[in-house]
This record gives structure tokens, sequence and C-alpha cells, in this order.
């Protein structure tokens, strides 16, 4: 724990900033699908069914590689459960916050035993955000565009 902190300390403002921000989302995120239903929280993901284009500038795509390393670390450190779709959500309020777009897909597939399993993932641009370490093995059954250079984000 100590040498965590130390590690932590040793960081420059911004990135500690980041971290603390994807930590927040994190719960944001979970807070909501535990308390929301699904169908009240959908408006505010984008619109449905259309992806957002698949090119992004330079600093879009660093921003995209900073934000997708602090998920992927925070997410390990949250007292709840911080699965694919809150990560997704969390990885799509930051870059939302920066005015960059991004699509979240839901997919469905089946485990080794045959049963139903779902998964979610981010895209923006041509990067993956989140979730594409298991998106090969989904079927996408629902997608959510949030194109933030329109007005009201959707």
């Amino acid at each position: 724990m100590i040498k965590k902190l130390k590690v932590l300390l040793n960081l420059d403002i911004k990135t500690i900033g980041l971290l603390i921000e994807a930590y927040l989302y994190l719960g944001w995120a979970r807070f909501q699908l535990l308390y929301r239903p699904f169908s009240k929280m959908a408006p505010s993901l984008g619109v449905y069914m259309k992806e957002t284009e698949v090119e992004n500038t330079e600093s879009q795509r660093r921003n995209l590689k900073y934000i997708r390393h602090s998920i992927q670390i925070m997410s390990k450190y949250t007292f709840w459960e911080s699965k694919c779709l809150v990560r997704a959500i969390a990885a799509l309020k930051m870059l939302e916050r920066r005015n960059i777009d991004s699509t979240l897909y839901l997919g469905t597939g089946k485990d080794e035993n045959g049963k139903m399993i779902a998964h979610a993932w981010l895209r923006s641009g041509s990067m993956y955000v989140t979730g594409y370490e298991e998106m090969h093995r989904f079927t996408v059954t629902g997608k959510f565009a949030k194109m933030t250079n329109l007005v009201g984000g959707k």
C-alpha cells in the first residue's frame, strides 16, 4: 500500500488529476447503473443505433490513450465492481468532457458453457478505448453514438 502511494505521489499533477477523474466517473457510472433503469440512462449515451466517424486528430489520439490507461488502472482499485459497461460509460463521459466523439457498443455472445453473456466496449475514431480485449467474441446488439459537436450531444 505504501509502495503504491509513493508511486502515485511521484506522478505529475495532470496524471493524478486524470486518475482521480477516472475514479469519480467509474463511481458515477456504477451508481447510475445500480439506481436508474437503463431505459432512463440510455438517451444520455448518445444516438441509438448510430456510429461516429473513424478518424481522430493527433491530439485526440493522445487524449484517448491517456483516458484508456487511466480507466484501466483505476477500475482495478474501485471498491465496487467496475466491469465493462461501467468502464465504457465512464470513458464516454471523460471523452464527452473533452468534446471527443465516441460510440458505445453493446453485444451478446455465449460463454464456454453455452450460457448467454453480454459485453460493452467503447470506440472513438479508429481507437478502442475500453472492452477491446474481448469484443471479437460478441455480436453487436446495440450502439450509441455520442457526437459532442451537435447541440445537446445527440
